[in-house]
């Protein structure tokens, strides 16, 4: 760029032109006077015009001298404009700035200052930037110390200014750093409480050098890298599995020991005075429970024969709760030996391990089926109590909620129905063999119960029907017996409408009565009526077979037969598929 020269602005340099004007006038009026003086003197010529060369020698002299300072002060400005351009141009590379652009129409004093300003400011944003930068290693470096971790590099050359992108870069690496210590931080602190705990628990003191700097050694010396936190979760899921096979050892010996208890039919003082040894897994417990599962193992060799009885009484136990069949049971011909020995007992150790192991297994299929049962005999209860005219009578309100629970049961039983044949599907295609309830394939067993139960409803209705016409028969020949009115008319009961009138004489014999009552019921209803009364006493008044009860009994006996045929309708169609 060509730099502007001192007095080429006219507007700028009136003022100077001015001044010189004067200075020249100055000059001029000074050599004017020095003439005249020299003139009243009476200085010869030549020493005049030597007077006037040494004026003029001066006054060249000092302005040459000045004219060559105003040079040289030209001369450093341009120097100052060179270094400053070369110095900004350095200095906007190092920072990662872009290049400032000039006034072109500054002058020259101007542009110097202007690039000298900002070199300063850039100097001082490359100060602050590594004030800033050594902070942050500084920072940096600790939280590697700690977490073993390789320093962050902010600049892709050491030694260079780092930019203010990288800088903030650094930061947010720093701060996740940081965020990562405080988790590990935490984690070690909660693996190390648990560790110490499992210790404590194992009676186990620190072994290895990195158990002892967990444990023993001061929390802030310890290295937070990955490879210590998965030594320290390994280090602890080791003491877990330690932990959890002495528990488990402890539970099959405690179960071993009840199992021995109740066989052998232990006093409850022993078991009492052996309680505090049921909790916990120390050694000493161990070895307690150790040393008493032998000496029961020994009681148990010396009874045999007790043991294998109440070995027995489970067995049959569990077959009841797997529904075995007499046949399944008769399988186990041990079972049913007298001679009491130590094969023997082992056979029914064997037997009994073995029927609890597939008691669990299929567990949720047996309580499925004992869940049905339980279902299925509280239905036939309330279905047998649906029948009772007694319960009308109840002020407490069973009679609704019995209902209420009968129908619930009627719609719960066929779902409960269909999610044990899918169990018992499976269960069949596991063993290879029909699954048997009371010695019947279950579905089979199922369909059987509501067959069994339709054909009793049958039978109760059909006994119903047959006591209602013999009662009906012996009103029409004896006469209804008169029965007390019910006081809680509020109910609804209604009386009978209006009934037929007969009248027949004392003295008539029975034979009579009865033809005369034949004839009339059978034959023609309205000839009895029409009839003439056979003497005059008070007519008897017999109540019409078809009234015998009132409209309100009427009522609810018709709607519980309903409800009863649709029940049996609806398990017919449910379990179609299942009879065999």
């Amino acid at each position: 760029m060509q730099v502007p020269e001192l007095g080429r602005r006219p507007g700028a340099m009136r003022k100077s032109e001015v001044l010189a004007d004067e200075s020249v006038a100055c000059l001029s009026q000074a050599l004017r006077h020095l003439h005249d003086i020299w003139e009243e003197i009476g200085i010869p010529e030549e020493q005049r015009l030597e007077r006037t060369q040494v004026v003029r020698k001066h006054v060249k002299g000092l302005l040459e001298m000045m004219v060559a300072e105003e040079e040289s002060l030209k001369g450093r400005l341009l120097q100052s404009i060179a270094v400053c351009r070369k110095r900004q141009a350095d200095l906007c590379k190092e920072l990662q700035l872009a290049p400032f652009e000039e006034d072109e129409e500054a002058t020259i004093l101007q542009l110097e200052k202007d690039l000298r300003t900002r070199v300063e400011v850039m100097l001082k944003q490359k100060r602050e930037r590594w004030q800033e930068l050594k902070a942050l290693q500084e920072r940096d470096q600790d939280l590697c110390d700690l977490l073993c971790a390789e320093p962050f590099a902010a600049t892709e050359e050491p030694g260079a200014v780092p930019s203010l992108a990288q800088l903030d870069a650094f930061r947010r690496h720093l701060a996740a750093l940081t965020a990562e210590k405080e988790r590990r931080w935490g984690e070690f602190l909660e693996t190390k409480q648990q560790i110490v705990q499992c210790m404590e628990e194992l009676e186990q003191s620190p072994e290895t050098s990195f158990e002892r700097d967990v444990v023993c050694e001061d929390e802030d010396a310890f290295c937070l890298s990955t490879e210590n936190i998965a030594a320290l979760k390994e280090l602890l899921q080791q003491l877990e599995i330690k932990k959890s096979q002495k528990e488990a050892l402890c539970e099959d010996l405690r179960s071993r020991v009840l199992v021995l208890w109740n066989r052998l039919q232990v006093p409850a003082e022993e078991r009492e005075a052996f309680a505090p040894y049921m909790v916990g897994f120390r050694s000493e417990i161990i070895n307690a429970l150790q040393r008493e599962e032998e000496r029961l193992e020994q009681l148990k060799r010396d009874n045999i024969q007790n043991v294998v009885e109440a070995i027995r009484g489970e067995l049959a136990s569990y077959w009841e709760k797997c529904f075995y069949s007499e046949q399944q049971r008769h399988s186990f011909s041990p079972y049913f030996q007298d001679d009491f020995t130590e094969e023997l007992l082992q056979q029914h150790d064997a037997e009994i391990l073995r029927m609890k192991q597939y008691y669990e297994a299929h567990q949720e299929l047996f309580e499925g089926i004992r869940k049905w049962e339980d279902s299925w005999r509280h239905f036939q209860e309330l279905e047998r109590k649906a029948l009772d005219p007694s319960r009308f009578t109840n002020r407490g309100g069973n009679l609704l909620k019995e209902e209420k629970l009968r129908v619930k049961l009627q719609k719960t039983l066929p779902k409960l129905e269909a999610e044990l044949q899918d169990r018992v599907e499976r269960w069949e295609q596991e063993h290879r063999e029909p699954f048997l309830v009371q010695e019947q394939p279950f579905l089979q067993y199922v369909a059987e119960q509501w067959r069994l139960h339709h054909l009793e409803k049958e039978r109760e209705r059909q006994e119903r029907q047959l006591k209602k016409s013999r009662q009906i028969e012996e009103e029409m020949m004896y006469g209804s017996s008169p029965r007390t009115p019910n006081k809680r008319r509020g109910m609804g009961l209604t009386t009978p409408g209006k009934v037929r009138k007969l009248n027949i004489t004392a003295s008539t014999p029975n034979t009579t009565m009865r033809s005369t009552l034949r004839g009339s019921l059978f034959n023609s209803p309205a000839a009895s009526v029409s009839r003439p009364p056979l003497s005059g006493r008070k007519p008897i008044r017999t109540p019409i077979p078809s009234a015998s009860k009132t409209p309100r009994y009427r009522h609810l006996e018709n709607k519980e037969n309903i409800s009863q045929l649709n029940g049996t309708a609806l398990s017919a169609r449910t379990f179609k598929g299942l009879q065999i």
